[in-house]
């Protein structure tokens, strides 16, 4: 995909050629509080082919079940190639105190072997072992510059300016 058509599907503003790829998982999540910030980066979302569905309640449950489980959702095809970026910003919320089942997939069918792999992760409490499952999982990539942004309902716990301090160190 050529900038002109990435431009097309993005939420972002994009800004000079790098070699830099974000991907994160999207939904009902607290990872949109984040699409609002301007971040100068080719970003793509990703997500399950079969959506969540039901109330809240219904989908944390769904959750747990199929991280429990081990479950790997069929995921959309990615817009990009990997191949084209060195550095691999990856976000995802916590469930069940590991990353998402959407993320397990991304990260079980890509080879990330060599690339820089920068993680952010969104929770509403704990972050559980997720930080050392995405070591584990991309144990021949570097795992650099990892930010926990914590939630208390709606509302981010971390300042907005230790963000922006963590996308300027980008």
């Amino acid at each position: 995909m050529d900038v002109k058509e990435l431009e097309k599907v993005s939420d972002f503003t994009l800004g000079e050629e790098n070699t830099t790829y974000v991907k994160y998982f999207t939904g009902k999540s607290y990872l949109s509080v984040l699409n609002t910030k301007e971040v100068v980066i080719c970003n793509v979302t990703f997500e399950p082919v079969k959506s969540y569905t039901g109330d809240y309640n219904s989908v944390v449950e769904q959750g747990k079940r199929k991280v429990d489980r081990g479950f790997k959702p069929e995921i959309k095809p990615l817009l990009v190639n990997l191949e084209d970026y060195d550095t691999i910003i990856i976000g995802t919320l916590v469930w069940w105190y590991t990353y998402a089942s959407a993320v397990a997939t991304f990260l079980s069918e890509y080879d990330l072997s060599g690339k820089t792999i920068i993680p952010f992760v969104t929770n509403g409490g704990w972050i559980g072992h997720t930080l050392k499952d995405i070591k584990k999982v991309c144990k021949n990539a570097a795992v650099t510059n990892v930010i926990d942004i914590g939630f208390n309902t709606d509302k981010m716990v971390m300042s907005e300016s230790n963000l922006e301090k963590w996308i300027a160190s980008l």
